[in-house]
């Protein structure tokens, strides 16, 4: 018997669960598969929100010939193979056959390219599923030749109105007197994949026979899967897109969000050493001068977390991301280096102007290497009010500090004394 998920598998745009903005009345793909124009395109969105079923979709509708083939069992031939189908199976009188490629982004550079000549002629229209940014997966001049379209995790609603559909059309559910007390967790377990969801459906009614109840509850979806409900690929797009909700939520001084971000990360199994990495960045991109001992703490977290490793770790991770959250903010070093990369990019390779060079010959020295250098400690306050950039430069400024923390602003007070108004 085929699976719940393939038995309740939409076959046209109306049944179709969510991806209203692609799909919906006026949207895009309607439009186009409507006027029979369709480009290449790849569908990017995380796993079990329809893109196979969406690909299969419009081929029906369209009805032209449809080729899938798998990134994981297919290589340059069996792409080249398929093009010859296709070719064949072209008419003047209707659109050209779709190619679908599943995981397209483990095809390598050579696959790829093996397909731009067919794209680029028109012989195939690829639609290309991803769960991976195509930015980074596809190359270049494949992705030139295809829309990106980006599909939503399917939502509560959306959800619960495939379980009510299943329980209420598919024949073998009917045959079950099914009743859903729960529909949280078993969403939750879902982790917003369909294809899940209905797996889960089936699998915590399988012992139920004809007529007999069913009751889902809780306790009957933990006792019958042993999983972690959470959706986290450490090698993909979760793995940085997460990354940086917390490091936004730490910028954005919510230590809620940070930690919540940060649990999700441990829950799902990612490194301790990447977690640390993104701290240490956080404590001086985003903190900095503000508090100088943030970057202390996170070099410190680091060892600490790896030293005692989880789940014990996760309380140092805790601890060092709620100081970093409710710590005071300046991002000052970040542009100041920022602003003199920038100028090193415009201005090249100026000279350093002779009393800053280093004369350690006899030969530097009769051409003035070092000459007129003011030793800072020789002066009062262990100050010297000498030019310490090109003549090109004199007078930058790339350093502004943040006046509004008390460690920057005494910082400012000091340089305004040392400096008076040549950068002030």
């Amino acid at each position: 018997m085929q699976p719940l998920a393939e038995r309740m598998r939409p076959t046209t745009l109306d049944d179709y669960v969510g991806q209203t903005h692609l799909v919906g009345p006026g949207a895009v793909l309607r439009r186009a598969v409507q006027s029979g124009r369709l480009p290449s395109f790849i569908l990017w969105g995380p796993p079990g929100v329809g893109k196979t079923t969406l690909a299969k979709i419009i081929s029906s509708q369209l009805n032209v010939p449809f080729y899938m083939l798998s990134a994981i069992n297919s290589g340059v031939k069996d792409v080249r193979d398929t093009i010859d189908k296709a070719k064949r199976g072209q008419f003047f009188d209707r659109a050209s056959p779709i190619l679908f490629i599943d995981e397209i982004h483990r095809f390598s550079k050579s696959q790829q390219d093996s397909l731009l000549g067919a794209v680029e002629a028109g012989t195939v229209t690829l639609i290309g599923a991803t769960t991976e940014n195509p930015s980074f997966e596809v190359i270049p001049a494949l992705l030139s030749r295809c829309q990106v379209y980006v599909l939503e995790p399917l939502g509560a609603d959306d959800l619960r109105g495939m379980v009510d559909g299943a329980l209420a059309r598919d024949a073998v559910m009917k045959g079950k007197a099914v009743r859903v007390e729960d529909y949280d967790s078993l969403l939750r377990y879902s982790g917003g994949d369909g294809r899940r969801l209905y797996n889960l459906l089936e699998l915590v009614t399988n012992d139920a026979g004809p007529g007999e109840e069913v009751v889902i509850t809780t306790e009957l979806i933990k006792a019958r899967i042993h999983s972690n409900p959470t959706r986290y690929d450490k090698t993909g797009d979760q793995h940085f897109d997460i990354a940086s909700a917390m490091i936004k939520s730490i910028r954005g001084s919510d230590p809620n969000g940070a930690v919540y971000w940060l649990a999700r990360m441990i829950e799902g199994g990612e490194d301790v050493k990447f977690i640390t990495r993104r701290l240490i960045i956080s404590a001086s991109e985003d903190i900095g001068l503000a508090n100088p001992n943030a970057l202390l703490l996170a070099t410190t977290t680091a060892q600490a977390a790896q030293m005692v490793g989880f789940p014990e770790a996760r309380i140092i991770l805790s601890q060092a991301t709620i100081y970093l959250a409710t710590s005071p903010k300046s991002n000052s070093s970040y542009a100041a280096i920022g602003a003199a990369q920038a100028a090193v990019r415009t201005t090249g390779t100026l000279p350093v102007p002779l009393h800053l060079r280093n004369a350690p010959t006899k030969l530097m020295k009769q051409l003035d290497y070092g000459k007129n250098y003011n030793y800072s400690h020789d002066n009062a306050g262990n100050f010297s009010a000498q030019e310490y950039l090109p003549d090109e430069l004199s007078g930058t400024a790339f350093f502004v500090p943040k006046p509004n923390n008390p460690t920057e602003r005494t910082i400012l007070e000091r340089l305004k004394q040392w400096w008076g108004k040549k950068y002030y």
